[in-house]
């Protein structure tokens, strides 16, 4: 029974960048740093949405909850890849410890997708149809597109993880990963994989395309409306409106596709692992960073807040 027991609740080793000895104390304090900036970066953008009256439009709105899924991401990831950093060898993970950082990747990664999606809609609602934007975007309408991005997240999560979780593992499974990512783990499985691996892989691509496709749809109608304007000067607005959303799609869905979306064999572990420290370290940090230093109005609000006098008692 006891043998049993381990056998279905392995302890997994997580190689992390233990075999990369040269290269850890150097991406120790780069990590540090980003994680930092990601911290201060997400951290402003919430604190200014909700601070400056001029920043309580739909949009900012979405890009707050962009900042609190970016913030639980890194958090639920940094930290140990920081401890894990400064060791030698590869470090362990309990099975529980192991599902429940797959489980919140997962939900945050779908629920940062779909959040993406309705930027992009709200994009469109204000450029193609703004007669009706305050309908389509009201604070119920707004608010139904976050707990919709937050139930799909949750479900394809628990889906994903009931999947993986409940296949035989070895005795001591060495993920060569710096975290319990999906395909990793996965193919570690010693029996009854393969329909788990198509079924895993069938719903990340849906979960994948399916907002990108809507993405595209959104801009493809706003780019439409854009060449109608016989103003120069209003299509640079606009541009200068959806420029930094398209930046951050780009960056996201690019790293989640190069990473999911194609065959198994070709990229050694190494390319999976920075690749996978692209999209879970630099771009959380590079999001606020594009938001605000594209964006005038929350330039304008991070300007105003600077300038605040201090009022002494």
């Amino acid at each position: 029974m006891a043998e049993e027991n381990h056998t279905t609740l392995p302890e997994f080793l997580l190689l992390g960048f233990s075999d990369l000895r040269a290269l850890q104390g150097p991406l120790f304090w780069v990590v540090l740093l980003v994680y930092l900036i990601t911290l201060l970066g997400n951290s402003l953008i919430i604190l200014l949405t909700r601070a400056s009256p001029t920043l309580h439009a739909p949009m900012y709105f979405f890009l707050r909850q962009l900042s609190v899924v970016e913030l639980l991401y890194t958090a639920d990831i940094m930290p140990r890849t920081l401890a894990d950093l400064t060791s030698s060898h590869p470090q362990a993970i309990s099975f529980q410890g192991c599902v429940a950082q797959m489980y919140t990747f997962i939900v945050l990664g779908i629920s940062e997708c779909c959040l993406l999606t309705a930027m992009a809609y709200d994009r469109y609602a204000a450029i193609c149809r703004p007669l009706h934007y305050s309908t389509l975007m009201s604070q119920r309408a707004c608010r139904a597109m976050l707990g919709t991005s937050w139930l799909l997240g949750i479900i394809t999560a628990t889906t994903h993880c009931s999947l993986i979780f409940t296949l035989p593992f070895p005795s001591h499974p060495v993920i060569p990963h710096f975290l319990c990512d999906i395909l990793p783990v996965l193919r570690l499985a010693s029996a009854g994989k393969h329909q788990s691996e198509i079924s895993v892989m069938t719903a990340t691509v849906v979960f994948i395309m399916v907002p990108f496709s809507l993405i595209v749809t959104s801009y493809a109608r706003i780019l439409g409306a854009v060449l109608a304007m016989a103003s120069t000067q209003s299509r640079r607005k606009v541009f200068s409106t959806c420029s930094s959303h398209l930046l951050v799609v780009s960056l996201f869905f690019g790293t989640a596709s190069i990473t999911y979306i194609r065959p198994q064999a070709g990229p050694s572990a190494t390319t999976d692992r920075i690749l996978s420290l692209f999209y879970t370290v630099i771009t959380p940090m590079l999001n606020p960073i594009i938001y605000t230093l594209r964006n005038k109005e929350v330039m304008g609000a991070l300007q105003h807040v600077v300038k605040r006098p201090v009022l002494l008692p």
